[in-house]
């Protein structure tokens, strides 16, 4: 047998529905704030990302997949979507017919890594991407987008954690003084900050390691070392986030591992994924686009962590059935009302009710297990009773009640039933 590659998973029905769930849903949230879908290869040239994540970052160094093609040239499994959606934004010149661009994307990564709960080497990400706005008010903005998100997929307990982490002119100098704070603690930091030290010294900030983190408890806040601009803008994203009622902790010690990150940076946590908790994160990264060879046009955007987010989703109870309409199955007992269920059948799936049937000649009570085994809300059966009646008898599997219902009430009935459990469902 041919088994999977490790870090490589298969998303099976009936978690496939949780998907679809969320993914409708940003759909819908992201369109209404006026983002357009955008769809990137999933394979570029390696240099994209050495140049826009960074060359020291741990993507670049240790987790990308990278091979010479068949041309010779080195090319990369895309390892996150910001680079590549600069990359599509520059090459077709999205900036001349409007200085704006809102873009959002949903689609697989790639990165070698150790697999571990929630983290795989193939991963799915949902992101967002603003050009063209150095306002403040965007950061916020796309901030409360996201955080409407969660909020529609009734999630608890996450944390909205902020940062401003400077500009290019204010950032040297808090480096250096960092470089300073931490010089006599070197030897004790893990080989990765060690290795990193003078030309990435602040990932040693959000490194998870123990000793990393009581060796630099006391070191200086960068908040302290921003400049005015910096400093004004964050002041401004705050105002507006509270405008919009949005609850955040302010994290001076979250820096993020992507290098081309200015200014307001952000994470978001949630409670039940342990030690990696972050679900979703971005920032602004002003002056990538620049880097990249496009114009000088800022940006800010974020990504979503698929998986994670989907055993949040689980984790509030929310069934696979429960994401959208419920199942209905055609118990029918007999070749005449077979036959006659077929054109009702079609009528039905062509209306969009989900609808499912057992084959064979079985028996009314294989016929209900078999619709318990699928988690059908509703059963309709169809017998000579029935038949004789021109009617469906219309089983809520929950309530255990029952009616006969004529031929041509029957859809009817059943989204009468649905909408009842939806009901149900959204106060809960």
């Amino acid at each position: 047998m041919i088994n999977s590659i490790r870090g490589f998973n298969d998303i099976l029905p009936p978690e496939t529905s949780i998907w679809q769930h969320i993914e409708k849903e940003a759909r819908e949230i992201f369109e209404t704030y006026g983002f357009s879908e955008i769809r990137v290869p999933l394979v570029e040239r390696t240099g994209l990302f050495s140049r826009s994540i960074g060359e020291t970052t741990d993507i670049v160094e240790k987790e990308m997949y990278t091979f010479l093609d068949k041309g010779g040239e080195s090319i990369t499994l895309r390892p996150e979507g910001t680079a590549p959606v600069v990359r599509a934004y520059i090459e077709h010149k999205l900036y001349a017919s409007d200085p704006v661009a809102k873009l959002y994307y949903l689609g697989p990564m790639f990165r070698y890594e150790r697999p571990q709960k929630g983290r795989f080497r193939q991963f799915y990400q949902i992101g967002a991407e603003a050009f063209g706005i150095d306002d403040p008010m965007i950061d916020a903005e796309t901030l409360e987008m996201l955080v409407s998100l969660f909020q529609r997929l009734k999630l608890e307990g996450v944390i909205l954690n902020i940062n401003s982490l400077g500009c290019k002119e204010c950032r040297p100098l808090y480096k250096e003084k960092l470089i300073n704070f931490l010089k006599d603690k070197k030897p004790g930091l893990c080989q990765d900050c060690q290795r990193r030290f003078e030309i990435n010294p602040l990932r040693a900030l959000d490194c998870k390691s123990k000793t990393c983190i009581e060796l630099t408890s006391l070191a200086p806040s960068l908040l302290d070392s921003i400049c005015e601009g910096c400093k004004t803008h964050f002041e401004k994203v705050k105002e507006h986030l509270s405008l919009y009622k949005i609850d955040f902790h302010l994290n001076p010690r979250m820096v993020r591992g992507l290098d081309y990150y200015v200014r307001t940076t952000f994470e978001i946590t949630a409670e039940g994924l342990g030690s990696q908790n972050a679900v979703a994160a971005g920032g602004r990264y002003d002056g990538l686009v620049k880097d990249i060879g496009g114009p000088d046009v800022p940006g800010f955007g974020f990504a979503i962590g698929m998986e994670r987010l989907v055993m949040l989703v689980k984790g509030q109870r929310q069934e696979a059935e429960g994401m959208g309409q419920g199942l209905v199955f055609m118990a029918m007992l007999g070749e005449k009302a077979e036959k006659a269920a077929i054109p009702l059948m079609k009528t039905l799936r062509s209306n969009g009710i989900r609808l499912e049937r057992d084959y064979g000649s079985k028996s009314i009570r294989s016929q209900m297990r078999r619709a318990d085994k699928l988690g059908a809300k509703i059963v309709l059966i169809l017998g000579d009773d029935e038949l004789a009646s021109h009617s469906i008898t219309v089983k809520d599997m929950e309530s255990g009640e029952q009616e006969k219902v004529p031929f041509e009430k029957v859809e009817e009935k059943i989204r009468a039933l649905l909408t009842e459990r939806q009901k149900v469902m959204s106060k809960q």
